[in-house]
């Protein structure tokens, strides 16, 4: 099982990637909306803002998400930190409700574009 580490740490370098996203991908990385992210089997939620092309974690709270930011995410640790490694395919993943992502119907059409 991931640790609250190893989750923080791939946010990290998810938030890097995105920083070097371009064309499309640039497009969606520059949405500007709170985001969090529950991890269920820590049951910890990390929140925070992506702006600019990065996601920012500004706090780590203990159960879920206490408010509901505009892009939502809900997974396993160890599927967060698969997700990011490349070893999980993302599509396949939220099909089967392994990872669930709820945001706006147009912040969804933007983001899967980085995923």
């Amino acid at each position: 099982m991931a640790t609250i580490e190893e989750c923080r740490a791939a946010l990290e370098k998810f938030s890097q990637s995105m920083g070097r996203a371009e064309g499309d991908a640039r497009a969606a990385a520059a949405l500007d909306r709170s985001v969090s992210c529950w991890i269920t089997d820590l049951d910890v939620t990390f929140v925070g803002r992506m702006a600019d092309g990065r996601i920012v974690v500004r706090d780590t709270v203990q159960g879920p998400p206490p408010e509901r930011a505009g892009i939502r995410l809900r997974m396993a640790g160890d599927d967060l930190v698969a997700l990011v490694d490349g070893e999980l395919n993302f599509a396949k993943a939220w099909g089967s409700g392994r990872v669930r992502l709820e945001a706006g119907f147009r912040d969804l059409l933007r983001l899967r574009k980085l995923l």
